[in-house]
């Protein structure tokens, strides 16, 4: 029994519609990528639950916005609307404040630092490094990550002199898409050039890309693959625009199919390194179905799966794990190891 027929039993995928061709192409791949070990990341951005794993406590890997809900740009896929959730923290005195309450509260293990952009697309972070460079001295254990945005060498070296461990930042392809959606006066190079100056650091460095960003069409990005693959970065995170966050009718919905063959293409061009599933996808039955394409092209990581795709794993006989943590953060060993952190642990 081939994958498809496999996987159409499992219960809560019994209605969803797969490309049988795709699903095609992810089983004659199989061979290569099902002995990946595979994690489900389940940070506390939102609450979660689903029928196959629990939510972890509230604020054991939080997300601080620097800006609170602000943002210059105010792209068109997000409006701002991805801060809402996120702490506010906009001094280094209430960043600072608000993370030792959670250490001594909830025995914090780490914390996204970002924010929304101004109009050149860089996040001034500088005056909350002192504060990071002191946290990370007193609480060794503490993992920190970054929504870098646009910087250049000096400011990549800040980062890593604060001792942030991992440096996030979106990679876009087309030029069409820099302009219009971002309303960036800036080229595709700079994009680049970023991604080259965080890697020349000790940080490790996980770009994401956006499929569909340029209002739902696939629009550069093999182009962003292609300069993800020419640069020592630790993972590359994909995510899938989502349509609930833009002004109504502007962005179409991804077809699944053309998303899971952007999977299919960043596991063949990025193999020795891992490729995740983050946060931002459409939800409902879309999201079951991409989830479960992510699980059949060897994606090494998702981050809040769908319900069914723990099943699609043991289906295809891929071993997974649970982990409390943003999906770019490594907690308690190397992402190659496939450790994990249990939630209160």
């Amino acid at each position: 029994m081939g994958w498809l027929e496999r996987i159409s039993e499992i219960e809560e995928l019994e209605d969803a519609e797969f490309d049988a061709g795709l699903v095609a192409a992810f089983e004659r791949a199989g061979p290569a990528t099902v002995a990946r070990p595979i994690r489900f990341s389940t940070p506390t951005f939102k609450d979660y639950t689903t029928s196959e794993l629990q939510g972890c406590g509230k604020n054991s890997f939080p997300a601080f916005s620097v800006t609170a809900g602000g943002c210059a740009l105010m792209c068109d896929h997000c409006e701002a609307k991805i801060l809402e959730p996120m702490i506010p923290a906009t001094s280094p005195e209430m960043l600072d404040r608000k993370v030792r309450d959670l250490i001594l509260l909830q025995d914090l293990q780490g914390f996204l630092l970002s924010g929304g952009s101004n109009r050149l697309n860089e996040i001034r972070y500088e005056r909350f490094y002192p504060v990071v460079e002191r946290l990370k001295r007193e609480f060794p254990h503490l993992k920190i990550a970054i929504h870098t945005a646009l910087t250049d060498e000096a400011g990549a070296k800040r980062m890593a002199g604060a001792g942030v461990d991992t440096a996030m930042m979106d990679v876009i392809g087309a030029q069409e898409t820099v302009r219009d959606v971002y309303h960036l006066d800036r080229p595709v190079a700079d994009f680049e050039a970023t991604l080259a100056a965080l890697c020349a650091t000790s940080l490790e460095v996980v770009p994401h890309i956006v499929v569909g960003l340029h209002y739902g069409r696939v629009l550069g990005e093999a182009d962003a693959l292609d300069m993800v693959a020419r640069h020592p970065v630790h993972a590359l995170v994909l995510v899938v625009v989502m349509p609930f966050y833009a002004k109504a009718g502007t962005f179409l919905t991804p077809e699944t199919p053309e998303v899971g063959r952007i999977f299919l293409e960043a596991r063949r061009r990025i193999p020795d390194r891992q490729v995740l599933l983050g946060c931002a996808r459409p939800p409902g039955m879309h999201k079951r179905v991409t989830d479960s394409y992510a699980v059949m092209a060897g994606l090494d990581g998702i981050a809040f799966p769908a319900d069914g795709v723990t099943a699609v794993a043991r289906t295809i006989g891929r071993p997974a794990h649970q982990e409390h943590a943003c999906c770019s953060i490594k907690l308690g060993g190397s992402l190659s190891e496939g450790a994990s952190m249990a939630c209160g642990a």
